[in-house]
């Protein structure tokens, strides 16, 4: 069955042609793309299986209004879940070992450009930034005031590497004293206060990256995804990750090269490193030019691919 590859607005897929390379994909084979987003890596892996099956997760309750166009795909389920509960829903449908696992671990282009959800400082709307608007959990209103200035500057400082973070921090505490800051407007005032010129909008973005983060738990959850990802490959399956800022890139790293996230290789009583994967690019893989100029939020992206090693 050929689906439909037109590119959405609401998405368009990153280095799509390199994650469909690294998945290695068989006719008869079983895919997870764990970020559906708006389904264009999932499309072009479908295109490419005849009785295989994908399986696709996204929290997000657009990316399930997204996943209506195929569900008269036999071969298609959808999964309205966070990646991190990969290994419980996969049992929950009687899923076995997979032969690939994709996720692009990038916010969709339909969520920036959405001002309710609040990811963006182009447009004022609501302090939100989860993910999953179903979920009860914090929104970016109660981390900004609720948190401790101690906290603020300790998320700024970890997640978005922000250099004054305490000076930030404190003028947040300060300002919501007076009155809560309830709107992205509200708070990019404050930071214009301490970006540094000619380079506002790379100060934002850090900021905010840092507060989605913490909203999303996002780091916690890559890690928990990643760790159940050896057990769920078929021995030669491939893990594709493509991550778009250094913390991500530095989990996937050290979790592909040496089976762990500190970047120490862990051995047994032999001495033989123990890993279950083997990294299959060294160096991460970057969208050329020419997709750059296309589509500029690939101009972040680095994907990373391993396989699960081959039982001896």
């Amino acid at each position: 069955m050929k689906t439909d590859l037109s590119t959405s607005p609401y998405h368009i897929p990153v280095m799509l042609n390199e994650c469909m390379q690294g998945l290695n994909i068989k006719k008869d084979g079983v895919y997870v793309d764990v970020t559906f987003g708006g389904g264009g890596h999932s499309r072009a892996i479908l295109d490419r299986l005849e009785n295989g099956r994908l399986i696709a997760f996204d929290q997000d309750q657009d990316a399930r209004e997204n996943a209506e166009a195929l569900k008269s795909d036999s071969r298609f389920l959808f999964i309205q879940a966070n990646f991190s509960f990969l290994e419980r829903y996969l049992k929950v449908y009687n899923i076995g070992a997979v032969d690939g696992i994709l996720a692009d671990l990038g916010v969709s282009s339909h969520q920036i450009d959405d001002p309710s959800r609040g990811f963006s400082t182009r447009f004022d709307g609501p302090l939100d930034m989860r993910m999953n608007t179903n979920d009860g959990e914090q929104s970016a209103w109660e981390v900004v005031n609720n948190y401790s200035a101690e906290a603020l500057q300790s998320i700024f400082s970890r997640y978005g590497e922000v250099h004054n973070s305490r000076t930030l921090a404190n003028a947040i505490f300060t300002t919501r004293h007076n009155a809560p800051i309830n709107t992205v407007g509200e708070l990019v005032a404050i930071l214009k206060r301490f970006a540094p010129k000619y380079r506002e909008y790379k100060y934002y973005a850090q900021v905010f990256q840092a507060i989605r983060i913490e909203v999303n738990r996002e780091l916690e959850a890559l890690e928990n995804f990643l760790t159940q990802t050896p057990k769920l490959l078929k021995p030669g399956g491939r893990l594709v990750v493509m991550s778009y800022h250094s913390l991500e890139d530095r989990l996937v790293k050290n979790f592909m090269l040496k089976g762990n996230f500190k970047g120490e290789p862990e051995k047994d009583f032999y001495g033989r490193v123990i890993k279950p994967l083997q990294a299959i690019t060294k160096k991460p893989i970057e969208a050329d030019e020419e997709e750059v100029l296309r589509n500029p939020r690939a101009r972040s992206a680095k994907l990373r691919i391993a396989e699960k090693i081959l039982e001896e």
